[in-house]
């Protein structure tokens, strides 16, 4: 039995920071606010917030048309949707000792479909986001840092 998560489902209205971060509410906002530190800080990319009917507002992180990841706030929780290649899906097998045994099952227990493997992650602490931090460059190398 899955435990559905609610979302933000009011496409009248994109939220801002706060709304999410209430909506979101702690701990796992601390987790939110990490990641997208992280990605601030690591690529340059300009995240946009999209709406659909399904999952309600995203916001999607992508370049040249590819996505690097995409982030959904739920009541208590961040949706975490990362799709990885062949390749990629390689790389992220040979991190065993690097990642937590939960996310690292949940790699090799995901199906690889034909466009990737499609691994949607709830996180709920910042703890949770660790893993994402060291699965994001094996999409995409992280920016230069200036020394």
């Amino acid at each position: 039995m899955t435990t559905e998560y609610q979302r933000m489902m009011d496409g009248t209205h994109a939220p801002d920071e706060q709304e999410i971060a209430d909506f979101i509410g702690k701990p796992a906002n601390d987790a939110w606010t990490k990641l997208r530190q992280f990605l601030k800080e690591n690529y340059d990319i300009v995240p946009e917030m999209i709406f659909d009917k399904k999952h309600g507002w995203d916001i999607r992180y992508r370049k040249s048309g590819k996505t690097l990841v995409t982030l959904t706030p739920e009541k208590g929780a961040v949706r975490v949707l990362i799709v990885l290649g062949k390749e990629e899906s390689e790389k992220a097998l040979s991190m065993r000792n690097e990642l937590s045994t939960k996310m690292y099952e949940l790699i090799k227990n995901t199906k690889q479909l034909h466009d990737g493997r499609w691994l949607w992650i709830r996180l709920f602490h910042t703890k949770d986001a660790e893993d994402i931090e060291k699965l994001l460059p094996i999409k995409r190398k992280p920016k230069k840092t200036k020394t």
